[in-house]
């Protein structure tokens, strides 16, 4: 991949991110900083970028044409709908965004179909899981997080665009059980907002899982079909792995204390978790990569249905 395409990739992720006009200043910051990791671009030249997708000198049909080849048009539209999903069920303005992209990459509407109706499903599936919330003991609530960070990790092991679209419903439905545990019926916006609050943005998070396969050189002709590296692959699901086991936990001391810490102190919280998390994904590292020889692609969705 050339440094057009990806910043060709970058700049229609962007787009994505920004069609419906309505996320708030924290996920917009949130966007920023995950996109320098698509191209490792200085912050000048990713604030050059983002200016020209905010203000709309970027024309979409113009950055579209950057992408030659059929794998590259494909994996741009499959990003751009899970930016789109990736927070809730698209809006109308993100609809004719999708619309107008998948013109732009000549892309014909029966070739997305079956992507577009398991994203859509993905995105719809509600946060409340049919099944008994764990135990407030701390052994009990401790393995469903390391479970939940083990399936997320093992998802990213995954060539599949729709492996990764499925971590962050995992993940609401994880906050919703630690919600559960402690007496708070949560909703689905208050998960999105405890989950911004931490500095675990929807959108945003789902482009920095994109970001790594591309700054990494997951995406690579291979026998003409986009293949992965062993090596890149393993660093974004030891980020899936760490990200996950550090909400879970600062999700139980937050439910566990009654809701009382602070933005500021749920933001430290977080940090300090995901240091440790990164040293603990060496050691389940094994049971990520059996997790992942067990996971059919084709059944994505039960697998997020089923209560981990």
């Amino acid at each position: 991949m050339t440094e057009q395409e990806t910043r060709a990739i970058l700049s229609i992720c962007l787009m994505a991110a920004f069609a419906d006009g309505t996320k708030d200043e924290r996920e917009r910051e949130q966007v920023r900083r995950v996109a320098a990791t698509l191209t490792g671009d200085s912050a000048a030249d990713l604030t050059a970028i983002s200016r020209d997708v905010l203000l709309k000198r970027s024309a979409l049909e113009e950055t579209a044409a950057a992408l030659g080849s059929p794998e590259l048009r494909q994996l741009a539209y499959e990003m751009a709908v899970g930016v789109c999903d990736a927070d809730e069920a698209r809006s109308a303005a993100e609809s004719e965004f999708l619309d107008r992209l998948r013109g732009a990459l000549d892309l014909s509407p029966s070739a997305i179909e079956p992507f577009h109706a398991e994203a859509k499903a993905l995105a719809a599936e509600p946060v409340a899981v049919p099944a008994a919330a764990p135990s407030p003991q701390s052994a009990e609530l401790d393995r469903m997080i390391l479970n939940s960070a083990i399936l997320n990790g093992a998802l990213e092991l995954l060539p599949q665009t729709l492996a990764t679209m499925a971590i962050i419903p995992l993940q609401m439905k994880m906050v919703y059980r630690i919600g559960k545990t402690y007496g708070f019926e949560l909703d689905r916006g208050h998960i999105k907002d405890f989950l911004a609050t931490v500095g675990v943005g929807l959108s945003s998070q789902y482009l920095e899982r994109f970001g790594r396969r591309l700054a990494g050189g997951l995406f690579g002709t291979i026998g003409g079909s986009l293949g992965r590296r062993l090596g890149s692959a393993a660093a974004g699901s030891a980020f899936s792995f760490a990200t996950t086991y550090a909400l879970g936990q600062v999700a139980k001391n937050y439910y566990a204390g009654g809701r009382t810490l602070d933005a500021q102190r749920l933001k430290e919280a977080f940090a300090s978790l995901l240091g440790e998390a990164k040293t603990l994904e060496a050691r389940y590292l094994p049971e990520i990569r059996e997790r992942a020889r067990t996971i059919n692609p084709a059944s994505l969705l039960d697998l997020v249905r089923r209560p981990v």
